[in-house]
């Protein structure tokens, strides 16, 4: 096969690629904003609070009567969770386990937490 005629194939596979790479949907702009410290927040309450919690910015949470985390600021600052979070979350009904986090955690939660006010 003719070096030209190779090349041309070459060029043709790569721009075959680059296609279907451009139909490939992109995340979210706010999933790449996430700093470390957001993401770390992410995973801790994926880890704790998504059974019950919808953590992200648009599914239901799997438990009806457990608020969606997107909404808590529209009640009152999450910063207001550090202290709670900190020396446990009691909760009033009973199905609620009670949550410690240590300090940097609580950072990253809160990290989190505020990237679902944008």
């Amino acid at each position: 096969m003719p070096d030209k005629e190779l090349l041309r194939m070459n060029l043709a596979g790569i721009a075959a690629a680059m296609a279907i790479l451009a139909l490939i949907p992109s995340p979210a702009k706010s999933d790449e904003a996430l700093s470390p410290s957001a993401q770390r927040g992410q995973i801790l309450l994926r880890v704790s609070c998504a059974n019950c919690h919808s953590i992200d910015k648009v599914t239901p949470s799997p438990l009806k009567i457990a608020p969606p985390f997107r909404t808590l600021h529209t009640h009152y600052p999450v910063e207001n969770l550090e202290e709670p979070l900190a020396e446990g979350i009691i909760t009033g009904h009973p199905t609620m386990p009670e949550f410690r986090f240590d300090p940097g955690q609580v950072g990253d939660i809160i990290a989190y937490l505020k990237s679902l006010e944008r």
